[in-house]
């Protein structure tokens, strides 16, 4: 009896594993028909010669949320389109250990605050996760977004940069006229 206890715990914590690794697959680079995730090194490089914004998602390897987001939000075909056509979408982990090359500064992990120091730059040093950095062509930083959002929430914050509404709008003025569509 005690034998099969263990058995069925290891087998459990192997099909964990197994199913967080294949997460974590599925995360970085193309997934099937879904959004074309690259790491900020590749945006930037992408960036350089075709320019578009550049959405972030600032995610940790232990958030639930982030992973409902991957599972929910990112696989919606509306979201997968948008993307596509307005943002070189990249996935960068805030605790990586990697050294990340930017505008002739490099980013590494800070042991004190447990995050790398470009996803710290990024979110202000304000870590909460999920949250979003949309850049625009000279990627400088337009906002930072925290908190797990679904289709219908993140969509018009897509659309207010992607379209380039923010030229021209205030936020809370586009949210109004977005009420009243409804």
């Amino acid at each position: 009896m005690k034998l099969q206890r263990i058995f069925l715990i290891l087998l459990g914590i192997i099909l964990l594993n197994s199913s967080c690794n294949a997460q974590s697959n599925t995360t970085e680079g193309t997934t099937s028909g879904g959004i074309k995730w690259m790491s900020f090194e590749e945006a930037v490089a992408k960036c350089d010669k075709n320019p578009k914004k550049i959405f972030i998602d600032v995610y940790t390897g232990w958030c639930g949320w982030c992973k409902r987001m991957d599972a929910t939000t990112f696989k919606d075909s509306s979201i997968i389109n948008y993307m596509t056509e307005h943002y070189y979408a990249v996935k960068l982990d805030a605790e990586t250990k990697d050294t990340i090359h930017f505008k002739d500064k490099i980013f590494t992990y800070k042991t004190e605050s447990k995050a790398n120091e470009l996803a710290l730059s990024l979110l202000n040093g304000q870590m909460s996760y999920p949250s979003f950095v949309f850049l625009d062509e000279k990627y400088q930083l337009l906002s930072p977004l925290q908190g797990f959002n679904t289709v219908e929430q993140i969509t018009p914050v897509l659309r207010y940069f992607g379209e380039n509404i923010y030229l021209t709008k205030k936020w809370e003025d586009y949210q109004k006229g977005l009420s009243k569509t409804e």
